[in-house]
Order: structure tokens, then sequence, then C-alpha cells
């Protein structure tokens, strides 16, 4: 084929495949079957590999992903990517229209669904997709352009020639999406993410695009940011152009103008919300004039001209059957409600948390009551209250043996918590080996809650010093470990015996003790001889430490079993010693607070670096704060250093000052 036919027929498969991709991904139509699509793009691939020279920057193979990155570039957005407010409330929201009626004639609004996903920027030039970004701070968000064209929704190029034009949308995993993802991190062994909302955003921030076109992402476009080349004066007008440019738009807008109809409409989308594919938080209503909007103005913060009224966490009361009683890894029992099945926002629940003893005597709940019981957030089960006292029974009581090892529990003045004292009681024993193991603590990569499990019900090992005596060969005796596992897992194993001290003490699981706690506990004595060593009033002189946490060390170290294992595990080889790593004071005196998620590292990594240069890393923001640095979907912290003038720096800044 020469190359002016093979130009003519990737220009043809070019846009039939769009136009189909678009019936199918943005208006949910077919005209022809998958298995007739497939083949229509693999010609497509194969003249495109012939011809590499004539690949379109819209062909629908370009959305598959390239090459990893290693970070995101930063993106200045030219209009603000501002917040709505938030109300909670129809009181709120009429207060609202009221507010607006007043300030301009007869206002029209258009109500929509609030998806609950991640906001980005979609920019044009010359109807071609150029950059997709997020929103980040409202005012610089990253480029994630490869990400963003993996969504087959998302129109590479427009329908029409356009100079220029913005769009807003929300980036959302639909929920069956969001059920296969889950399901596949669980088989895998890894942290399943809560909620689709947060798998959307762990996912249009793959650092790899190859991984974001699997995740299945979607999006819903409702806003122009900015346009030359057409005139528009009204939100639905925009929304309704958006969509011939082959836009997939936020679903069932409607312009209405009283506050009946208003709620009206709110009630209806929420009546439906859990029959949708997708996540909805709640409902944004906006003054539908361009112009009455400029009369209307804005705050420093939000528009005055809209608000995002969001919905009640649902309640249904159901008949608790049965309290379970849980063991975690500091012994702490935890009741459980076991309850009739009941459907909470979108699924159905049957257990939820009862926390401690002092809460049951609180909302006086027994087994056999009808409890209220709601979703915090549309995620967590909780229980609200008993609505109806049917058992005749007192409050439920926990036991006063431990329901695992039959061990005496105790409950410690001026704390809520009941405890197993048997720091060799198997509930516990689980939870400190996978809490040892973790990232934050001795970061010994392989080792689960699955294969923990598996070591304990094999009596391979019984406690946490045993990790030292596996070898390669014992392992090989366990159901699924291949030789390079086996390998792999002992050599992760042997080098955590040389982390830092702090990893070290972490990973003990000293209650009220933390990774930042445990690090300026090895700055102040050194090594664990030392700590072990000193009084509460020394440890309660460190900046920080207040008298429970010195407490908690002090009392940790009394313990014959906790000190008998710190013998175990240094006749095995363990650090217990402690190097300090500052390499200059630069940052000495100077308090950093972090918000948000940054672009190439994690805060732990950040909070380690600022440390080595003298810094403080802190949780809250104050006047006495240095700087905060803030990454993307930085929230009230970053609002509330604004407010106070305390400088905010990116990652690229924190960086650079470390040159």
């Amino acid at each position: 084929m020469d190359k002016q036919t093979a130009q003519n027929r990737i220009d043809e498969l070019v846009e039939l495949l769009n136009h189909h991709a678009y019936l199918y991904y943005v208006l949910d139509q077919n005209e022809i079957d998958d298995y007739e699509y497939d083949m229509l793009q693999r010609e497509l691939r194969g003249l495109e590999e012939q011809f590499p020279e004539l690949i379109r920057k819209d062909s629908p193979t370009q959305r598959v992903g390239g090459m990893a990155l290693s970070s995101f570039e930063k993106v200045e957005h030219r209009v603000q990517m501002g917040s709505l407010q938030d109300v909670f409330s129809f009181d709120e929201v009429r207060a609202f229209f009221e507010r607006v009626a007043s300030q301009v004639s007869d206002p029209e609004f258009v109500v929509e669904p609030k998806i609950d996903g991640l906001s980005v920027s979609l920019m044009y030039q010359d109807s071609e997709l150029t950059v997709g970004s997020t929103r980040g701070d409202g005012f610089v968000g990253e480029d994630v352009t490869a990400n963003i064209k993996t969504i087959r929704s998302v129109p590479l190029k427009l329908k029409k020639e356009l100079p220029l034009i913005e769009v807003r949308g929300e980036v959302y995993m639909p929920r069956n999406a969001f059920e296969k993802l889950v399901e596949e991190q669980e088989i895998n062994g890894e942290q399943p993410f809560k909620n689709p909302r947060n798998a959307a955003a762990g996912s249009l921030r793959q650092k790899n695009s190859k991984v974001t076109a699997k995740r299945k992402l979607d999006i819903f476009c409702f806003n122009i940011q900015q346009i030359k080349g057409e005139e528009l004066t009204s939100h639905k007008q925009s929304l309704d152009f958006i969509k011939e440019l082959g836009f997939k738009t936020v679903p069932d807008y409607k312009k209405v103008k009283t506050y009946d109809e208003i709620i009206s409409c709110i009630e209806e989308i929420g009546k439906n919300r859990f029959d949708l594919p997708f996540d909805i938080d709640g409902v944004v209503i906006k003054v539908d004039s361009f112009s009455q909007r400029e009369l209307l103005g804005a705050t420093a913060k939000v528009p005055k001209w809209a608000v995002a009224y969001k919905f009640p966490p649902e309640e249904k009361d159901t008949k608790l059957l049965d309290i379970e009683v849980n063991v975690g890894r500091t012994g702490v029992l935890t009741p459980v409600a076991v309850f009739e099945p009941i459907f909470l926002a979108g699924t159905s629940v049957s257990r939820a948390t009862l926390h401690n003893q002092d809460f049951i005597i609180e909302k006086n709940i027994s087994v056999g009551d009808i409890i209220t019981v709601r979703k915090a957030g549309d995620i967590i089960p909780e229980v609200l209250s008993v609505s109806q006292k049917l058992s005749g029974d007192a409050h439920f009581v926990l036991p006063d043996r431990c329901p695992v090892c039959g061990g005496s529990v105790e409950r410690i003045q001026d704390e809520a918590a009941i405890r197993c004292t048997n720091v060799e009681c198997p509930a516990q024993l689980f939870r400190q080996l996978v809490h040892f193991a973790s990232k934050g603590a001795m970061n010994i990569d392989g080792l689960g809650p699955q294969i923990v499990r598996q070591l304990l019900d094999s009596g391979l090992i019984n406690g946490i010093a045993d990790l030292y005596d596996l070898t390669a060969e014992k392992l090989l005796s366990l159901e699924g470990f291949k030789e390079r596992s086996a390998d792999n897992l002992i050599k992760a194993i042997d080098a955590s015996k040389s982390n830092s001290l702090d990893r070290l003490l972490f990973g003990l699981g000293i209650r009220n003790i933390g990774a930042a706690s445990a690090k300026l506990l090895c700055e102040r004595f050194g090594g664990l001889d030392d700590i072990i060593s000193a009084t509460s009033e020394q440890i309660a002189e460190i900046d920080g430490f207040g008298d429970i946490m010195a407490a908690s060390v002090y009392n940790a170290f009394r313990d014959e079993h906790l000190l008998s294992l710190v013998e175990r595990l240094k006749a095995r080889g363990v650090n217990t010693s402690y190097s300090k790593t500052r390499v200059d004071n630069r940052f000495e005196g100077k308090t950093f607070v972090l918000t948000g998620t940054l672009p190439t590292m994690k805060r732990d990594e950040a909070k380690e670096l600022i440390e080595k240069y003298g810094g403080k890393a802190s949780g809250s923001v104050s006047k006495k704060t240095s700087y905060v640095l803030a990454g993307e979907e930085a929230g009230s912290k970053l609002v509330k250093a604004q407010e106070l003038g305390v400088p905010v720096i990116s990652e690229e800044e924190f960086l650079k000052m470390m040159e």
C-alpha cells in the first residue's frame, strides 16, 4: 500500500472508530458489535505500525498509555479551579435562594448531581486536547495528560473547530470497575482502596499510564473555564454546547426558577442516588446567567452564585442479633454489633463497631434491641442509638477474661479501653506481627497478613523473634512458596536487622508511640539500652512528649515479656543502636506542616528529609509554622496557612531548598 492510500484509510478508520467510541462511551449506544470494533482497530494499528509518521494525535490507539513518568509536571491554571460552599439543610438552600433573589431580578438556576470524584481541567487548542491536569490547590495542578487520554469518554479532538476551550470535569470510577479492582487487590494481597473516589484519585495519578488505562476511569464534564471563538451567556447553554462538542456532560441537569423546584430536584436525585452506576455525594445549585454571576461576585474562597447541597447520611433501623468481642494488636477488647442485614448507601451491611464499654453504657445497648445504623461519610457503618428497647436486659457488659486466650483483662485509669494483659495472646500476636513487618515499621517486603497467618498456623513461628530463625527450606514446606519467593522473604527479613532503631521501636507496638515519637526517643537517648534505663521524668522532657507518652514507654520496658523479646532480638543480630542522620542544620528552628499528596514522594519521606536537615514536622498549622508543604488535594491546613499568612511551598520548591 502506498503512503497516500494508507493516509486516506487511516483517516477513515480514525473517524469511524472515534464515532463508535463516542456512541458507546458517551451516549451508551451501539451500532456495531465489539468484534467489528476490534477488527477495525487492529487494521488501524497495523497501518500505523507500517507508517508511524501518519499516526494522528486523536487516534484511538493513543489511549493505551506509554512510558512511565518519573514525576508530574506542574500546570498553572489560567482560571482558578475553585470550590463551592457546602450546605447541609433545606433551610440553608432557602437562605441561598433568597439571598440571590434579593440581589438579581428573576434568577434562574441549574441543578445537577455532584459527582464524587477528582476534579480535572481539559485544555483544547485548535480543537485538540493539549493538556489534562488535576485541580491541585486550585491555582497549580499536575499534568496528567497521558493518563487523561486513557479515559475513553474524553474526546481527543472536538466535533467543532475552536481556537481554545478549557473544560472542567470530574473523573470517577464506576462502581462495577471499583468492585473488580478491590477484588483484584485482595487477591494480590494489596491494601484495597476504601471507596471509588480514592480509587479514581490513585488511578489518575499513576506514573505509568498503562496502569491507569486498565482502571476503567470515566468522566463527567460540568463547566467551561475559558473559551475563544464562541459567545455563551448561561450555564445551561454552555453544558448543551460542550455536549455538542463531544463531551460527556454531568447527567440530569435541569434549569429551574423557584425554591420548590430546586428542592424537588434535590429530592429526586437523592431518591435515585444509590441506583446510579457511579457515586454522587450531593447536588449543585448554580445561578444560570453569567451576567448575574458577575453581579453576585465571590468571597475569597467561594462564589456567591452557587452552593453544593450535601446529602445527610442514610439511617435505618435493624435488630441487634449479637455482640462479638474482638482483640486487637495492643490487646484492646473491641465490641462489634452483629445485626440483621440492611441496605445502606448502596451496599448491604450487617456489622458495626461499638467502640468500647462507655459507648455501650451511654447508648444503653443490649442484644435484641432495635438499633439505628448509618454509614459515616457513606462508608463506615456506625450505630447511632437504640430506637426500641426490646430485650428487657441491662446494657451489654464486656467479659472480664480475654475471649481469645482466657487471660485477665484490665482498664487503665483515664482510658476507655479494656485490654487483655497477656502479651502472648494469639489475637494480639497476629496483629503485632503484621504491624512489626509493615512499611512504617521494619518494612519486611512480602510479609503481609496472609503470610503471617500461614506462618502462625503452621507453627513455624510463635512470636516476633522467631521470624529471624526462619530459613528458605522451612518456607518451602508451606503451600504457595517457591524457591524464589522463599529466598526473597528471607532476604527481606535479614535486611530488616540493619534498620534504624526508631523503626524497631515503632515495630514493637508500644502504646501511644508512633513513628515520629520513636525517632524523638532515639534522638534523645541513642541506643535501646539507654531508652530502657531512662526514667519517666527524663522521657517526659522530650519536646513533643507528655506524661502519658512517657509513662507508656517507661511501663512498656518494665514488662518482662517485652524485655525478653528485646534480648531475643539482640541475640539474632537486630540493630538496637542509633546513629543520628542529620546532614546539616539549614532547617534548624523551622517547623513544616505537610498537607495533600506530593507528586514524587510520600509524606514520611518528606518528614525524614526535614529532620535530616534539622527541622521539625508538625501536624497542625499555627502562627509559629515556618512553611506548609502542600500537594494535590490539600485541605483545611492549606486554607489555615493562607489565612495566617504562612508561606506555602510546593515539593519542587522544597527540594530546591536542599540543593
